[in-house]
């Protein structure tokens, strides 16, 4: 059992720590001011433009894209390090192009789609969306009601998409719809690739979310793609999807440990300096505890993360591990930030500190790819009959 990164991994960490510390970091104070005002915490297009063309000259794109479509071929325990710096801090950056809609598109694509899709993609010239959620359908894609029906050589898709991230904004959206609704999840679910500009996909309205993050509602009506943008094998979308969803889990672990990590350091600078009752914080034993439980936790769900990434890159089943990971990381981070915020009292509620972003985005991936409470469900599945 080998517990140290390989040396080009190592270097990636330290790499992007570095950027992150000396291009991310500083734009905080304005998206915290900025989230304040109107309640968008994004990156405007010049600050996201000019991080484009820094991290590009790093060498930081494509990282996880397959080598023989123009990437570096990363494993999933190259990216911790690299996601858990990201996850540091509220301003909030992706590395070109998003890792989860590159894994599924990279599993199922053919000739035609490498070329027009994930080679564009790959190279991070274009930007994709994943439209799953609907209106009464989210953790269980059972419900599911879009559908796909064949004209001709195209399809036509109808129906209504929620939660969908840049999905104003996006190149093309990787589209779920039913094309077996007698068979649904098992076996009649296809993925499509519709493009931003398709007539009859309409974005309806942009959703502020905790955390000053926003997501999309989508419309489909008489949607027609046409049939070479079935994405993989008609009614064999689950399995696609579920590579998808497992790299974004595997991504908000990371995030969840980063933004611990970043709570942790407050509390053990603050401490220190804070003196209540003629004696310092740093001497209370809540506020020990909290530091220490802190630093326990981070430590052990980081080693989760590092396992689960590494029997992802041996081609493991890890369905039950990933759900655990994902439960663990976004609880145990949840409580780290909200023992931070204790520790700073009044300071602590102010949006003029990183702490309310960081736990406002945390609170969401609590529920976004799968509750806790689904993921408990399916743990518990996988170990024993849980049928009534």
């Amino acid at each position: 059992m080998h517990f140290e990164l390989e040396d080009d991994h190592r270097m990636l960490r330290d790499l992007v720590q570095r950027f992150v510390a000396d291009h991310l970091m500083p734009l905080e104070q304005a998206v915290m001011a900025r989230e304040g005002l109107t309640g968008d915490g994004e990156l405007l297009p010049e600050e996201k433009a000019r991080l484009d063309a820094v991290s590009k000259e790093l060498g930081l794109w494509s990282l996880d894209a397959p080598v023989e479509d123009g990437g570096m071929g990363m494993p999933h325990v190259a990216l911790v390090a690299v996601n858990e710096a990201l996850g540091s801090t509220v301003a909030k950056y992706t590395l070109p192009p998003d890792s989860p809609n590159l894994r599924m598109l990279a599993a199922t694509v053919n000739e035609q789609q490498r070329v027009a899709y994930l080679q564009p993609y790959a190279r991070g010239e274009t930007v994709s969306a994943i439209g799953i959620s609907e209106p009464g359908a989210g953790a269980d894609p059972a419900g599911m009601k879009t559908k796909a029906v064949r004209d001709g050589d195209d399809w036509v898709i109808n129906g209504r998409k929620i939660w969908i991230t840049r999905a104003a904004e996006s190149d093309f959206t990787i589209l779920m719809a039913l094309t077996d609704p007698e068979k649904g999840a098992r076996g009649g679910m296809s993925a499509f690739l519709v493009d931003r500009d398709t007539p009859g996909f309409n974005v309806l309205r942009r959703i502020p979310m905790v955390g000053g993050e926003f997501t999309y509602e989508v419309a489909l009506e008489d949607c027609r793609v046409p049939g070479w943008k079935l994405l993989g094998t008609e009614g064999q979308g689950f399995g696609p999807m579920q590579i998808r969803l497992g790299t974004r889990r595997m991504e908000m672990a990371a995030w969840c440990i980063g933004a611990a990590q970043r709570a942790l350091d407050m509390m053990t600078d603050y401490a220190p300096q804070r003196v209540t009752f003629g004696e310092k914080l740093s001497t209370r034993q809540s506020v020990q505890w909290w530091v220490a439980d802190a630093a326990m936790a981070i430590h052990a769900t980081r080693l989760m993360a590092y396992d689960c990434a590494w029997k992802l890159d041996q081609g493991r089943d890890v369905r039950t591990e990933i759900s655990m990971l994902k439960v663990q990381a976004t609880e145990m981070a949840q409580q780290v930030i909200d023992n931070a915020m204790q520790c700073f009292g009044a300071m602590g509620m102010t949006k003029e500190m990183p702490l309310q972003l960081l736990a406002g985005r945390v609170r969401t991936m609590r529920i976004y790819d799968g509750p806790s409470e689904v993921h408990r469900m399916v743990v518990a599945r996988n170990l024993m009959d849980t049928r009534p």
